[in-house]
């Protein structure tokens, strides 16, 4: 794979903290990267739910964190409450992929749920037969699938969900972005969308598919699929594991000469 997207310019949309892992890997493989965020990470308009959840942490039998932001919500607000690790220590925890449970690793605890596919719906499978008549807690952010309450609700599970961060729009990127796909010279070979909401915020900054010609759009897995097509966007590229890694290899493969 070494220098295999030499001359490939990638756009990467994720918020800026959380763009590094994706860009570095990229340009290990010789893409040039246009970094230009589709979403920023903020805190929630209130953290009383939050707080409030972390203060009755022994009531809770299971913790489902969806994302790494919500992983570092919920531990920058135990630290800002002043509350210890072993407040957690009884909690059976669900992490939706391998980035989400390393970083909650991070924090010396151990995770006992990591689904197959790193979905939605393939958290509530591997759930299924653990939580009928549990307690769990479910922190994520503002605006997110229902998917995981509902079903693990039809399972018996008494489910709490909390808001940990909220996603906007970066207004900054507007101008930005119309720039770089209008342009002849600078526009990007493909364009990366690693969330459904970083697919819904290109959209309201003004990437339709009008703007699209001759670029392919990479996805990180069906959920985001779903999205792009539904706001009639193609999907020309879908990661086979819903990961960063997963993400680039695909791209590589798309890339290759047939």
């Amino acid at each position: 794979m070494k220098r295999s997207l030499s001359g490939l310019r990638v756009l990467v949309g994720r918020a800026r903290h959380q763009a590094g892992a994706l860009s570095a890997d990229l340009r290990k493989l010789g893409a040039e990267v246009i970094e230009i965020p589709f979403i920023e990470i903020r805190r929630p308009s209130s953290y009383k739910p939050l707080d409030a959840a972390l203060e009755n942490l022994a009531g809770y039998d299971w913790l489902i964190l969806t994302s790494v932001n919500g992983v570092d919500a919920f531990w920058g607000r135990l630290r800002k409450l002043h509350l210890t690790r072993r407040r957690v220590k009884h909690l059976k925890i669900a992490a939706i992929g391998p980035a989400t449970r390393k970083a909650i690793e991070k924090h010396g605890l151990r995770v006992a749920v990591v689904p197959k596919e790193y979905v939605a719906e393939s958290v509530v499978g591997s759930l299924r037969s653990r939580v009928k008549g549990k307690r769990v807690l479910l922190a994520r952010a503002k605006v997110a699938r229902d998917v995981i309450p509902r079903d693990l609700r039809k399972l018996g599970a008494q489910v709490d969900v909390v808001e940990a961060y909220e996603t906007v729009i970066p207004e900054p990127s507007r101008g930005r972005l119309r720039a770089v796909l209008k342009s002849a010279t600078l526009g990007p070979d493909v364009i990366t969308f690693t969330s459904s909401s970083t697919v819904r915020n290109f959209v309201a900054l003004g990437g339709g598919s009008h703007e699209l010609d001759g670029m392919k759009l990479a996805s990180i897995g069906p959920v985001t699929s779903a999205t792009l097509r539904e706001l009639g966007l193609p999907v020309d590229i879908e990661a086979v594991e819903y990961t960063i890694p997963g993400l680039v290899a695909a791209i590589v493969r798309a890339a290759k000469p047939r």
